[in-house]
């Protein structure tokens, strides 16, 4: 935020750019930077306070911070809570081969809980500021995060190595076979760099390029995955990246964004389309309000978007990338997930 003679503002401009993603004119006057700055300020400690009391009220009332809450979606019940012990600030989740993988942002570590058993059974530090979104491979051996205030992504790979202690002895002559070193599975993390604020993030349909978007500095980057490098960073027309899908047949990539926070301008692109062979934007939409969520039709003719600020859920034509309906009203949609519903449903 800048206030001042305009001819001194074009002059630090330059400096300004280096050092902040954008810059707000409050005015001809410094004081109204000032003014501006101290105003933030006071937004953002209110709404510490608030959320510090929201969490008094609901531990005061017997809700512990430390659980996540499922729902029987067949019988539309709610099931018991899982704790997640000392775990706090789970986000991310991906349910594969029948267990539920999360991030867990305040402890910087992904787990991994077990419905059949009840609890958690595996977890796992990366060491990165808000590890927030993760994709599990179908193999299991390839686990995929981003890490927002890191500005990174984690790559996490398992193998088998040799067990640490002393060597098996020598096998003692004519005995059958000789005795087999202990090993043991564990996973190794490339950390690859990223744009401000990395976040959502997808695998390119031949699983050799990871996108994600960066939602402080209005960037997406391409990482090649048997390189563990980056190939690309580009920029993208909206601000508050969100989420990013690649579409099933690899040629185009989706972009939702959430817009500006605390500021009055208003955001008029939600989502692009961006054509993978030429990373340019090849499409722009108003869906009416800041977008989060989105999935993709398995049969690559439909994708859903959750617009936050719209209340609703888009419907996108993939063939023409327009808007073709919605699902409205939904209160404040976010995250999406399919369900495979039963016959009766």
């Amino acid at each position: 935020m800048v206030g001042g003679a305009p001819s001194a503002i074009d002059k630090v401009r330059p400096v300004l750019k280096a050092i902040g993603g954008r810059i707000w004119d409050m005015g001809t006057e410094a004081p109204t930077a000032n003014a501006a700055k101290i105003a933030c300020n006071m937004l953002i400690a209110m709404a510490i306070e608030a959320m510090a009391e929201g969490v008094v009220l609901t531990e005061s009332n017997g809700l512990p911070r430390d659980r996540y809450f499922r729902i029987d979606l067949t019988r539309r019940q709610s099931l018991a809570p899982v704790s997640l012990g000392a775990l706090h600030s789970a986000h991310g989740l991906d349910f594969v081969d029948g267990k539920l993988y999360f991030t867990a942002e305040t402890n910087k570590v992904i787990g991994r809980f077990d419905p059949a058993g009840g609890a958690i059974d595996w977890v796992l530090g990366t060491g990165q500021d808000r590890t927030h979104m993760i994709r599990v491979a179908p193999d299991l051996k390839h686990i995929y995060t981003t890490n927002v205030r890191s500005n990174s992504v984690s790559i996490l790979e398992s193998t088998t190595r040799s067990a640490f202690g002393p060597p098996p002895p020598t096998p003692s002559p004519g005995s059958a076979s000789p005795t087999r070193a202990p090993t043991v599975t564990v996973w190794d993390q490339s950390v690859i760099p990223a744009g401000r604020g990395a976040e959502g993030f997808d695998l390119s349909p031949d699983g050799r390029e990871l996108w994600t978007a960066n939602a402080q500095d209005g960037t997406v980057t391409v990482i090649d995955l048997a390189r563990k490098q980056v190939v690309a960073t580009f920029p993208i027309p909206v601000q508050g990246a969100n989420r990013l899908k690649f579409t099933p047949d690899g040629q185009h990539v989706l972009v939702s964004a959430l817009g500006h926070f605390g500021t009055p301008q208003p955001d008029h692109v939600n989502l692009i389309v961006i054509d993978v062979a030429s990373r340019k934007t090849v499409r722009t939409l108003d869906l009416g309000g800041g977008a989060a969520g989105m999935l993709i039709a398995p049969e690559g003719s439909r994708a859903f978007v959750a617009v936050s600020g719209g209340g609703k859920v888009a419907v996108i034509d993939l063939h023409t990338f327009t808007l073709s309906g919605q699902i409205a009203p939904m209160g404040q949609p976010d995250g999406l997930a399919w369900v495979h519903a039963g016959p009766n449903n």
